[in-house]
């Protein structure tokens, strides 16, 4: 993917997609940040300062990723991930920085409250939910698809399924016999990049999508399945009892259940399919 900028308060933020996960340049940050008209130098100083303060060397949360400059040429650039970019950020003594650190130990408040008591998880991510807009049925279908999910990945994990990439194969198994394509074919369907796909499933593909993981789960424990091999077998199944219940459907009803139709907003939403429909055309 294309390098991307982002704008923070009339500041570009250059940053880059690595590994399916995005990097900034830590020195457009400091410059953004401080106000600095030397941001290298002052990125340089502030890393002596940590290592001398704390023994942390901040170089170690940083990677070297070719970026432009303002000459057009790429040079190797100083980036950091997402994680990364919040401890350099805490590193840094400026007023603008604080709304940031306060930020970051609000969450880390809110984390340590819903280890305490999960259920504030729950009514946070519902309310995150409502403030984007959706309905309170879609709502309970997706809480109730994040718990299915949880309960399929916990009995994989006493099943001998190691992990990534493993889950991620055995879930490519179950939407493909249950909706007749992959999740990374269901997110280009639906004209995404790297949003989570169920948040923009509407209400049939959520339930085909719950019925197909919690019959694999049923047929794991039923069947007393074992390993990744055996695992995969019994996802094919699990999402074919999906599957064959999508395709009734859609035979009583002439319409299809799997959609390009999303939560994006209509002009993003827009945006994306202009943009999907010109590289098609272009290939």
């Amino acid at each position: 993917m294309e390098n991307k900028l982002v704008v923070f308060k009339s500041k570009e933020i250059r940053r880059t997609l690595h590994n399916n996960e995005w990097w900034f340049s830590v020195v457009d940050v400091v410059a953004a940040l401080t106000d600095s008209d030397k941001p290298r130098d002052y990125w340089y100083r502030m890393k002596k300062r940590e290592l001398e303060a704390t023994q942390f060397e901040l170089s170690t949360l940083c990677r070297q990723l070719k970026l432009e400059s303002t000459d057009g040429k790429k040079y190797q650039t100083e980036m950091a991930n997402t994680e990364g970019l919040f401890r350099i950020i805490q590193s840094i003594p400026s007023p603008k920085a604080e709304p940031f650190k306060r930020w970051l130990a609000k969450v880390g408040y809110e984390r340590v409250q819903e280890i305490e008591d999960p259920e504030l998880a729950t009514r946070r991510t519902k309310a995150l939910y409502r403030a984007k807009g959706y309905s309170e049925a879609w709502i309970e279908k997706r809480m109730r698809g994040i718990a299915v999910r949880a309960e399929l990945t916990d009995e994989w994990k006493k099943r001998g399924v190691n992990g990534e990439p493993e889950y991620a194969i055995l879930t490519s198994e179950i939407s493909k016999a249950a909706f007749g394509v992959t999740p990374a074919e269901y997110k280009q369907l639906k004209g995404l990049e790297r949003e989570n796909l169920r948040d923009h499933m509407n209400d049939l593909e959520l339930i085909f999508s719950m019925l197909g993981e919690a019959a694999t789960t049923e047929i794991a424990r039923k069947q007393d399945i074992q390993g990744f091999g055996e695992n995969k077998v019994a996802a094919r199944k699990g999402g074919r009892i999906a599957g064959e219940a999508r395709e009734k459907l859609e035979n009583e009803t002439g319409e299809k259940v799997v959609s390009p139709e999303n939560y994006l907003s209509e002009p993003e939403s827009r945006k994306r399919l202009t943009a999907k429909k010109s590289r098609k055309n272009n290939d």
